[in-house]
């Protein structure tokens, strides 16, 4: 068994989901005068590879101590879509199942290729990381909850469309440009009455949470299947988690 770690490295330089605090990381022991090193952190949850958890966008949603092991490794397809979506694109499912059999109850990691934007990358790119990277359509959350998709990870920013979240906001300027490129208003494109967030606000009550900012070794994987898991901290009150995540590969 050979493991495959999925996940972006984190530090006071790894940027924040756009309106949320940075990690901030001091010393308050030192060797030289305490004979030890002691370090505190304080951070928002949604920085680096994370799990967004129900209780993010679901008030009666289970915290991160709630969620058992077994519901957050098992049978996964990791499918590369990078050669097929670039900038505002939008992807659906039947994208992914030309590429990979999905199974009933697999974990689904999307590898949309922008993970070399990353600011731990050599073409790092923050703006284009959080506000450009591609994203799905209603009818790919449909499709997860009648495949039951135990979980969904992806390389990106956020496992919704960015002109789907906050960013529209942020960037009003970015908003024209997605809607040039996809050739109709946002409103448009994002037409169905439930589709705000819908990777969050629809799934998270079925129980189908998602991995945020995946990386690492990804590309070693691509359209791929072995076991998955992610491990966040068992947090109580937690609604959502950063974490470590991890593709275990039979060699034989």
């Amino acid at each position: 068994m050979k493991l495959y770690d999925l996940t972006q490295p984190i530090g006071v330089s790894t940027p924040p989901w756009p309106t949320y605090e940075p990690l901030e990381l001091k010393y308050f022991k030192r060797l030289s005068t305490e004979r030890v090193n002691g370090q505190i952190i304080k951070t928002s949850n949604h920085i680096g590879t994370h799990l967004d958890g129900e209780r993010h966008f679901w008030t009666a949603g289970r915290d991160m101590a709630s969620i058992p092991l077994e519901d957050l490794y098992g049978d996964a397809v990791i499918v590369d879509l990078s050669d097929a979506v670039g900038d505002y694109d939008i992807y659906t499912s039947e994208m992914v199942e030309e590429r990979v059999d999905v199974k009933e109850g697999d974990i689904l990691i999307i590898n949309t290729g922008y993970h070399k934007y990353a600011w731990d990358q050599p073409e790092a790119d923050e703006e284009r990381y959080f506000m450009k990277h591609p994203g799905p359509n209603y009818e790919f959350s449909e499709w997860a909850k009648k495949k039951k998709i135990k979980w969904i990870g992806v390389d990106c920013g956020s496992a919704d469309h960015p002109m789907n979240t906050v960013c529209k906001k942020l960037r009003p300027d970015l908003a024209a440009e997605c809607e040039e490129h996809l050739g109709a208003s946002l409103e448009e494109v994002f037409s169905h009455p439930e589709s705000r967030q819908f990777m969050h606000t629809k799934l998270f009550p079925e129980g189908i949470i998602h991995a945020e900012n995946l990386g690492g070794e990804i590309d070693k994987l691509l359209n791929k299947r072995c076991k998955v898991g992610f491990f966040p901290w068992k947090g109580v009150d937690l609604e959502s988690s950063i974490g470590r995540c991890v593709a275990f590969v039979d060699e034989d």
